[in-house]
């Protein structure tokens, strides 16, 4: 697989999601993460769209996010 990819993720205290680290050792916001995502830079990560029609990220190989272990 080409690309960067999701290593790590950063949470709130409510548990969402608000930046990852990267397989560079890039620390970025998750809408910047989105954007990568769009642009090819990062991979193994695909865009998908709630019911309200807000696109959100969710990993290609694995079943969630909570897999990764946190960046801090």
């Amino acid at each position: 697989m080409l690309g960067e990819q999701l290593v790590a993720v950063h949470r709130n205290y409510l548990g969402e999601i608000i930046s990852f680290q990267t397989s560079e050792g890039r620390i970025i916001s998750y809408r910047k993460a989105m954007k990568e995502v769009e642009d090819g830079i990062i991979t193994g990560v695909t865009i998908e769209e709630r019911q309200d029609g807000t696109p959100y990220l969710t990993p290609a190989l694995t079943s969630s996010f909570d897999e990764l272990p946190n960046v801090y």
